[in-house]
């Protein structure tokens, strides 16, 4: 079930990665940032939202699973954020 979970934080930790080589940072600190951040954004979610939201649910389980799928789109969300904020402040220092 945590499949979507799992390959998305692969995902960051390359897409950190890469991002960080193209740019001529640091590529290791860059990937554990990213997935640092992905997973305290995806337990967040799942300890304080999940189980309210899964208990909408009870008789249908298509629903539940999509809805415990919910934390891994935060912690995505968020990754793009922190790496948002990472550029610009690659940005900044380059000016």
């Amino acid at each position: 079930m945590l499949i979507l979970a799992k390959a998305a934080g692969i995902a960051i930790l390359v897409w950190f990665y890469l991002t960080a080589k193209e740019k001529g940072q640091p590529a290791f600190q860059w990937a554990i940032i990213g997935v640092i951040g992905y997973w305290v954004a995806w337990w967040a979610f799942k300890l304080t939202a999940l189980a309210p939201l899964a208990a909408l649910f009870t008789k249908s389980p298509t629903m539940i699973f999509l809805v415990t799928q919910i934390p891994a789109l935060c912690g995505m969300a968020a990754a793009y954020f922190i790496r948002k904020k990472l550029l610009a402040d690659v940005a900044a220092k380059s000016e």
